[in-house]
């Protein structure tokens, strides 16, 4: 990769000793801290694999602030990044939260130049992925992210939006090339060919990935999907919609970090949740102290995830009746009971591909978390590599079945119920 760098004019990576006057500079930030700058407190704590993340706490309240650097933090500056993505992150929350509300941080600053946004500071929520690892329930969680995906989706999609507004979202969004390719490269072609940044629990899952090396069902069905990824502008996606991504506790969610945001198949960010979810609860043998301990646990996360998709698809045939707006399927073609007849089947077709093309992305999603570039904590902090590779292996399994016999996964409920028999059947180390 091309170590160039490239910045902006004026473009200044931030540190805590040089925050506080950068935000000095900001009325409506200096009024929420309070106090003076040499009262507030700065900390960098991002644990992410892209951008710099700040809490900045004064006498009065809290912020949080993100900056994007020039490359991928997780590999360093040998992976050059622009930093517009911050201008596309910053144009999904601005929609998202017109769209859903308090389900995302308010924005309280943004600064194109510094590729850097102040938001509000969520406390005392956590990210979700640690809060799972933890065991903890989490019961408005399916119904919140059923929400945030069936009106995000719905109402930037063809089906609500006249032509020419769904053209110029296509367009708005179409320079967020380099977060695009992260996704086209790492999560569709990598995991299946030899790559500098693939990486696994090594030796016990080294059969699976040369396996999936020389799968070439498994190479046809990614490459279908990856084409879908390419060329299907459906909707404004979130792009990286995984418990990651979501900062919550049990009475309240948020959905944060949406800088690889772009039109694309619906599909990819409803698979990408199912897929952590199912990611989970395969990790939850490995946290285990006493087996069987965490069963109930596992029960949760399943059942969670058949809501999930339950609740969205409800939710999106709901605004579909009552939001007709979009220039696809016009109701002056479908009046009557004939007709509307004729359009319910149709909604409920279109459901059913959708739904096809979710188990496809959710098993996608699996596999480059366990054989590529990033990978999950619900995962990696199981310290015994044997039980961690029993677990991986398991998902693997799954994630296989999924992408290549999709056709046997017409429900959610034979996509958990698969679940549960691939995690009793697999051997453990």
């Amino acid at each position: 990769m091309s170590a160039q760098i490239e910045t902006r004019t004026g473009y200044l990576p931030q540190k805590p000793e040089t925050l506080a006057a950068y935000l000095s500079g900001v009325e409506r930030v200096r009024n929420l801290l309070g106090g003076a700058p040499s009262q507030w407190n700065i900390a960098e704590v991002g644990d992410g694999n892209l951008n710099l993340v700040f809490i900045v706490k004064g006498p009065q309240g809290g912020i949080a602030v993100k900056q994007a650097l020039p490359y991928v933090r997780l590999v360093g500056e040998s992976w050059p990044l622009p930093l517009s993505r911050a201008h596309y992150e910053h144009m999904a929350l601005s929609e998202q939260a017109r769209l859903t509300g308090r389900l995302v941080p308010q924005i309280l600053h943004y600064d194109e130049t510094q590729a850097l946004i102040v938001m509000e500071l969520l406390e005392p929520h956590i990210i979700m992925r640690r809060g799972m690892i933890a065991g903890t329930l989490y019961p408005k969680f399916a119904g919140d992210i059923s929400t945030f995906m069936a009106r995000t989706l719905y109402f930037t999609s063809d089906l609500a939006l006249t032509a020419d507004k769904k053209k110029a979202m296509i367009g708005a969004f179409s320079g967020n090339t380099a977060l695009c390719k992260i996704t086209e490269d790492l999560i569709f072609t990598d995991p299946y060919r030899v790559a500098e940044l693939n990486r696994w629990t090594s030796p016990q899952l080294d059969p699976y990935a040369a396996r999936w090396r020389e799968d070439g069902d498994l190479k046809v069905a990614v490459s279908r999907l990856k084409l879908k990824f390419l060329s299907s502008a459906e909707a404004m996606l979130h792009g990286d919609l995984h418990t990651g991504s979501v900062m919550l506790t049990p009475e309240d969610t948020r959905i944060i970090d949406p800088e690889f945001a772009f039109m694309g198949p619906m599909g990819f960010d409803v698979g990408a949740v199912i897929a952590n979810f199912l990611l989970n609860y395969f990790s939850q043998d490995g946290h285990e102290k006493t087996a069987g301990e965490r069963e109930a646990y596992r029960d949760w996360v399943l059942l969670t995830v058949e809501q999930i998709w339950t609740s969205f698809r409800e939710k999106f045939l709901a605004l579909w009746r009552e939001n007709p707006t979009g220039d696809a399927y016009p109701p002056s073609l479908f009046q009557g009971e004939q007709g509307e007849a004729l359009l319910e089947a149709e909604r409920q077709a279109y459901m059913d591909r959708l739904w096809t093309d979710t188990v496809g992305f959710a098993a996608a999603k699996m596999i480059r978390r366990i054989l590529g570039l990033a990978h999950n904590i619900d995962l990696e902090w199981i310290e015994d590599k044997d039980r961690r590779a029993s677990c991986e292996a398991r998902a693997l399994t799954l994630a296989r079945d999924m992408m290549v016999n999709t056709g046997n996964y017409a429900s959610i409920r034979a996509v958990t119920d698969a679940a549960r028999r691939v995690r009793e059947e697999i051997e453990r180390y």
